[in-house]
């Protein structure tokens, strides 16, 4: 979802804010326990990566390889199962890997060369709808050459095949242990990551143990993981601040960052001797207005409330300075950035948005009714769609109703095209532009509803993947971000800040998110004491 420029921004990533206290050294003595505790309020939906296109990879990072992946610093994919890849052509269309000698699955199986076209072929074939099949487009076949070389021919140019590979969507599965034709449902795992999965229970923990025959590139500082998994952000802290866990990723609200902040700054007992780091985010949200809905698919409407909505206050009433606000589906942070919202529409402006529903004919106000997860971007989102309910009836123009679900059903009802009006998040699959426009685009459309825009996939997408240089897409994406406002069919909101939250004993946090932002376990560590 980045690109190399762009990437130095999130892979500079962390600053260490404030560790309360000192006398601790990095490290692991044989008397220092190792068997870690961290929590998250992002559950995994699947443990199979041939239906991962979601929060899942955080757990599929750590117990899965991919042929290549990102190791913490890195600007680009780096070899993991794989010992070398590289381009064989100018063109960009064969793409070829050589594997590592010796590896094996945690059943004992040789991962080999038709493992590797056995995961590969897999994804396509199940062609899960709201899998990963999509990041494979421009895959034509996979080939091997005996039993350590694999080679991606492509239907078309395509520079970010290897960012694609990279994702934990392009983990190796042991071919006996998956079938070719669905998903894998037991709440097992069979892989070759640095983590074994010892256990699973579905909405309580997952349980990860050293996998000793790992080989890869990943440096385990510690000696297992438990994951624990939270509904919400308070009970979250509160069990860290109990040290029931040890550290948290992914689902802090705004109120429990700044309370961990503020206390650790003031060197209050509330705090629980924490540390939080902070890390540059390219996680975005955003809205995504139905077609085919009777108010969401007018234009005049979705430009009125592009029109009103406040980003600032949003992000200062109910974020408070941990995200900011965004004018593009383009992160700051992310080469080829523009404010091509802030620049069409300006300033929030009640009497703009009444005269553009005034020269549609459309009578106000207009009901619609907005659609949030409850369970999948943290305990924030509640209070920010009041706050954009709020914000678009003041200005006497609309009548908001709000409804929620958990994350399963809710992707359900996108992907049925039942919401008029909705509220998705986005995390980087990879570090390139091109993964904030492509996905969204197209017949295939991850917000579940096609949004065909030709100028986009037939021209600047094709254009801007014949560039290996990928700083040198500039004028497709600009021109890109420029049809998406015209269209009005996404509006962007805000984009974050990531933050993990640790006990002072606790080391490592500031490497643990690579620049897909998924959690590197093993980067963790309890320190020694003097």
């Amino acid at each position: 979802m980045f690109y190399r420029a762009s990437l130095q921004a999130a892979a500079a990533l962390a600053t260490l804010s404030l560790l309360a206290g000192c006398g601790l050294l990095p490290g692991g003595g044989s008397e220092v326990d190792q068997k870690l505790a961290v929590g998250t309020t992002s559950e995994p939906s699947t443990l199979d990566p041939a239906a991962a296109w979601d929060g899942s990879w955080e757990l599929m990072r750590n117990v899965f390889q991919t042929l290549v992946a990102f190791p913490t610093g890195s600007t680009k994919p780096e070899p993991d199962a794989a010992e070398e890849c590289r381009f064989t052509d100018h063109t960009s269309t064969a793409y070829r890997c050589r594997l590592r000698k010796g590896l094996t699955f945690s059943n004992g199986d040789k991962l080999d060369a038709a493992a590797v076209k056995y995961s590969i072929d897999r994804i396509s074939e199940i062609g899960l709808k709201r899998g990963p099949v999509g990041m494979l487009g421009s895959l034509d076949r996979v080939e091997t050459k005996g039993d350590d070389v694999v080679i991606f021919n492509l239907k078309k140019p395509d520079a970010t095949f290897p960012f694609v590979l990279a994702t934990p969507a392009m983990s190796l599965v042991a071919p006996s242990a998956y079938s070719k034709h669905k998903i894998r449902d037991d709440g097992k795992v069979t892989g070759s990551g640095p983590y074994l999965l010892d256990s699973y229970k579905q909405g309580d923990r997952s349980e990860l143990v050293k996998n000793p025959d790992y080989k890869g590139f990943a440096d385990r500082k510690n000696d297992a993981v438990t994951i624990r998994y939270f509904k919400d952000s308070g009970a979250m802290v509160k069990a860290l601040r109990k040290n029931e866990i040890d550290a948290t990723y992914r689902g802090l609200s705004a109120e429990d960052v700044v309370s961990i902040e503020d206390s650790s700054t003031n060197g209050n007992d509330e705090g629980g001797d924490l540390q939080i780091v902070e890390s540059t985010g390219a996680d975005i949200r955003f809205l995504v207005f139905n077609p085919d809905d009777p108010a969401a698919g007018k234009p005049a409407v979705r430009r009125a409330i592009a029109q009103l909505v406040d980003r600032d206050a949003l992000v200062a009433k109910v974020y408070r300075g941990t995200s900011e606000p965004l004018y593009s589906m383009v992160p700051k942070g992310i080469a080829t950035h523009t404010t091509s919202f802030f620049d069409t529409f300006g300033n929030p402006s009640k009497d703009k948005a009444r005269q553009i529903l005034a020269d549609a004919h459309i009578t106000t106000p207009v009901p619609m009714t907005f659609w949030y997860t409850t369970d999948r971007y943290g305990s924030s989102t509640a209070p920010e769609f009041a706050e954009l309910k709020r914000q678009l009836e003041a200005s006497g123009l609309f009548r908001i109703t709000l409804k929620s679900a958990p994350w399963k059903a809710f992707q359900d009802g996108f992907n049925n095209g039942d919401y008029p009006v909705f509220g998705r998040g986005w995390f980087p699959d990879f570090p390139d532009p091109d993964n904030f426009i492509a996905p969204f685009v197209g017949k295939k459309s991850v917000t579940g509803m096609p949004y065909v825009k030709d100028e986009i996939t037939k021209q600047l997408l094709p254009e801007s993947r014949k560039q290996s240089d990928r700083g040198a897409v500039a004028k497709e994406f600009e021109r890109a971000q420029k049809i998406l406002v015209d269209d009005v069919r996404l509006l962007p909101l805000w984009q974050g800040k990531l933050y993990v939250a640790a006990g002072e004993d606790i080391g490592g946090g500031e490497r643990a998110l690579d620049p897909q932002t998924v959690m590197q376990m093993w980067e963790l560590y309890r320190k020694a004491s003097w």
